[in-house]
């Protein structure tokens, strides 16, 4: 078992690599994320807002697909890795802020956010309940939560999280974990966020809205 420190720098190491790829059609097992976008479109259609927060933003392809389409919205993404946040600064998308930090605790003021979204970045974070307390606390009240991850069936569960994601570790990937359904309903509950939606869909994927 690896460390907080060993697991964030192994996700830092992997993600400074993927950073000039990671938007091409040569991303490799990243371009498996572009298929979650429209999941996220959808429910932040059904939400009003106006700050939005990306945590583990990555080089901004989700903040860049909602700048196009409304630009009077405050955009902000954070992420661990400094060279993911250059890669999205040089698209110089204009009112759109890009900070390096640590999703487990987030470097904003309380009640900051209309919406955080997080999407395929959650299963990196050695501290899942830090980072629901830390969404509980920069929400507004009655703000939202829309997160995208990986979740199975709890005999596959069981084989990605003591099989699958070691030897992704010794690949070099900064893989954690990921949880069940009943996992997430304890994270939620303890950080005092509402769920409106938790299921598994398809190709592994877990959909979550909470709110505060």
């Amino acid at each position: 078992m690896k460390t907080e420190k060993e697991y964030k720098d192994l996700t830092v190491k992997e993600f400074t690599k993927a950073a000039e790829i990671y938007e091409t059609d040569h991303a490799g097992i990243y371009e498996m994320c572009k298929d979650d976008y429209p999941y996220i479109e959808e429910e932040l259609e059904k939400i009003q807002y106006h700050d939005l927060l990306d945590c583990g933003c990555g080089t901004g392809p989700m903040i860049s697909l909602l700048y196009e389409k409304d630009r009077t919205k405050h955009y902000v993404g954070l992420d661990l890795t400094p060279k993911m946040i250059e890669v999205a600064k040089a698209k110089n998308l204009k009112g759109v802020d890009w900070v390096v930090g640590d999703c487990e605790n987030l470097p904003f003021n309380d009640e900051s956010f209309d919406v955080i979204i997080c999407t395929n970045s959650f299963h990196h974070y050695p501290n899942p309940q830090n980072f629901f307390d830390s969404v509980k606390r920069v929400l507004r009240p009655g703000g939202r939560l829309v997160l995208q991850d990986y979740t199975a069936p709890k005999p596959i569960l069981w084989l990605m999280n003591h099989t699958e994601m070691p030897l992704a570790n010794l690949a070099g990937h900064g893989d954690v974990k990921a949880y069940s359904l009943d996992q997430m309903r304890v994270f939620c509950n303890r950080s005092r966020l509402k769920i409106e939606k938790l299921e598994a869909a398809k190709k592994f994927r877990m959909h979550l809205i909470a709110k505060k």
